[in-house]
């Protein structure tokens, strides 16, 4: 399970584990990315504060696991390079499963070889508020399309871009994040102004 975990959220979290359940999955992965090729609308943090607040959220999940992969890797982040190396590292046993959000896979034509992710792993994508996957065909093609897996998430309309901007604004995002992840931002100063100091407000 790819993002930028921007700050990781309960919304990522039930999705992961509503779809080891639903796929009877023994792992869950999650992959901070770390130069993310299509995030250019605001400033990504440090991976190493995104890697930290996932394994901080994950902790409680004997199934689910951070990797250092993509943040350890130098240049900018291409999923398929990923797929490549844990396909790889699974060497024929078993199965491999890339979950991304509705808005991800809506705009997989403009991804670095997408035709290649499709066929190293099974794509699965989870709706999210806002966009609409019954247009997945008119948009990827029909063969593209049919080799992606759409299930229905719970609706949970929690975003990163929303915690970001609450935080900057002063106002509490208690229960949007696990608790642990809101002491790591109040620690490191995450996503406030920078002439603002303590986040008090969001806990």
């Amino acid at each position: 399970m790819g993002g930028t975990f921007d700050p990781i959220h309960y919304a990522h979290l039930l999705v992961a584990e509503d779809v080891r359940r639903r796929f009877n999955l023994p792992t869950v992965l999650f992959m901070p990315c770390g130069q993310p090729s299509h995030k250019r609308g605001y400033e990504v943090s440090p991976a190493e504060d995104r890697y930290l607040m996932a394994v901080l959220a994950t902790a409680e999940n004997p199934h689910f696991h951070v990797s250092r992969l993509e943040i350890d890797r130098s240049g900018p982040s291409y999923t398929i390079d990923t797929i490549r190396t844990l396909n790889h590292k699974l060497d024929d046993l078993g199965q491999l499963y890339f979950v991304t959000g509705a808005d991800a896979v809506l705009d997989l034509p403009n991804w670095y070889e997408p035709d290649a992710l499709l066929e190293e792993a099974r794509v699965v994508a989870v709706s999210r508020p806002g966009f609409d996957l019954s247009h997945l065909e008119a948009t990827l093609g029909r063969e593209r399309a049919a080799k992606v897996t759409v299930i229905e998430a719970p609706a949970v309309a929690i975003s990163s871009t929303e915690i970001r901007a609450r935080i900057a604004a002063g106002l509490s995002v208690r229960y949007l994040t696990p608790r642990p992840v809101l002491a790591y931002i109040e620690k490191r100063g995450l996503y406030r102004p920078a002439s603002s100091s303590g986040i008090g407000a969001t806990l």
